[in-house]
């Protein structure tokens, strides 16, 4: 397994729209443990291909606390949406950001697993929530897309801050 690297708003390849995944084999099952180890490393509870620059229709999310609830969604659409509920998300592309997004309360999803089944699943609250948000990247979405034009401007402030703070390593030489 490796670590893989998140990119951060705003890139630009967050904005790619992912393409269905056409086979599940090696390669696939591959990508999807790396994007645990990933997720679990970073403190997320989702990750979607395209925040790793692979423009896949892959997500991986884990809401337990103890990281033993994985769950993969391949090619997930969602197929219903009932109620609207406000939540506060985060997300690991724009980092120490929180704000609060209006989602649907309740979904209804199809998708498949690792081993190429189909499965459709119903999720509410911050399943939801978390399903949505991740969808939302294999669109080229960002959560911050919801917000005032103000509150954007503000956000990419505040991620052009950390990043001056950070300190450059040798291979980050040239900027994007």
């Amino acid at each position: 397994m490796a670590l893989l690297e998140i990119l951060h708003h705003p890139d630009a390849r967050l904005r790619k729209k992912a393409a269905p995944v056409q086979q599940i084999d090696a390669r696939i099952t591959q990508l999807v443990a790396d994007m645990f180890e990933t997720m679990y490393a970073a403190h997320g509870i989702g990750l979607a291909a395209t925040q790793i620059n692979v423009h896949e229709r892959v997500v991986v999310i884990d809401l337990s606390e103890e990281k033993t609830e994985p769950l993969c969604l391949i090619n997930a659409e969602i197929i219903s949406k009932e109620g609207k509920m406000e939540h506060e998300e985060g997300c690991l592309s724009v980092p120490e950001y929180y704000e609060k997004v209006e989602r649907a309360e309740r979904i209804q999803v199809r998708a498949l697993d690792t081993a190429g089944k189909t499965f459709e699943m119903d999720a509410d609250g911050l399943l939801a929530v978390c399903i949505q948000h991740e969808l939302d990247h294999l669109d080229g979405k960002l959560f911050v897309d919801y917000l005032s034009s103000l509150k954007q401007q503000r956000v990419r402030k505040k991620l052009e801050k950390l990043k001056k703070q950070q300190p450059k390593s040798p291979a980050s030489g040239a900027a994007a």
